[in-house]
């Protein structure tokens, strides 16, 4: 199923939500210069970007997206976190170390994956270090062939800063092509991937299963 690693850490008993490095705030600067694009394509989640109130209950929300990442890249994914919001204004997003405190985090876990309309796998130096990180790109990508409407929803992402490389990337995460930051043609493969039309249908059907179930 992949490179596994033979001395591992163990899944990170509770992950705090990490704050903004400078990275992300010179991001957050950045003017929504993407948003106005006109695109042959699907209406894509830029053109209607979601703002929710504080005050709207979490449970509630039905985010399009989700980063799941290691303990030790929390920054890494606030980074990206805002650089997807503010600059590709797709929005609301969220890092797994922002989900509920308190809860086991395969309960986390589940709800991460399936309150989201995609879910990134963070691929880092640090993403074979930990097993968890492992379960959790397993864990998406079966919950995403089991369900119709969850097909092609994972996404892995190299990013800039400690990427890790496609030699050591687990055969199954291979077969995927991941988002690369570094590449000319990534703000394009973000546009293509993240459509408004994709991320509806997916709520619409969350939706419907939250009603029968509080039924």
């Amino acid at each position: 199923m992949g490179n596994i690693n033979t001395k591992r850490n163990p899944p990170p008993n509770n992950m705090k939500k990490g704050t903004n490095v400078s990275a992300g705030q010179r991001d957050i600067k950045q003017n929504h210069e993407l948003c106005g694009l006109s695109l042959d394509t699907e209406e894509i989640s830029t053109n209607v970007p979601e703002v929710h109130s504080s005050d709207e209950d979490p449970e509630n929300v039905f985010y399009k997206f989700v980063i799941l990442h290691s303990g030790n890249d929390i920054d890494e994914a606030n980074r990206l976190l805002h650089l997807l919001q503010n600059k590709f204004c797709i929005k609301p997003g969220i890092i797994f170390a922002e989900m509920p405190s308190g809860r086991h985090l395969l309960q986390n876990l589940n709800d991460a994956v399936n309150r989201s309309a995609w879910t990134i796998i963070l691929l880092t130096e640090h993403f074979l270090s930990e097993a968890w990180c492992e379960f959790q790109s397993y864990a998406s990508l079966m919950n995403a062939l089991n369900k119709q409407h969850k097909y092609n929803s994972v996404i892995p992402l190299r990013p800039l800063n400690n990427p890790l490389p496609r030699e050591k990337t687990p055969c199954v995460l291979q077969t995927i092509n991941a988002l690369e930051e570094d590449s000319p043609g990534f703000a394009k493969q973000v546009q293509k991937i993240f459509q408004e039309s994709k991320y509806r249908q997916q709520k619409a059907i969350w939706e419907k299963e939250r009603t029968n179930e509080l039924h």
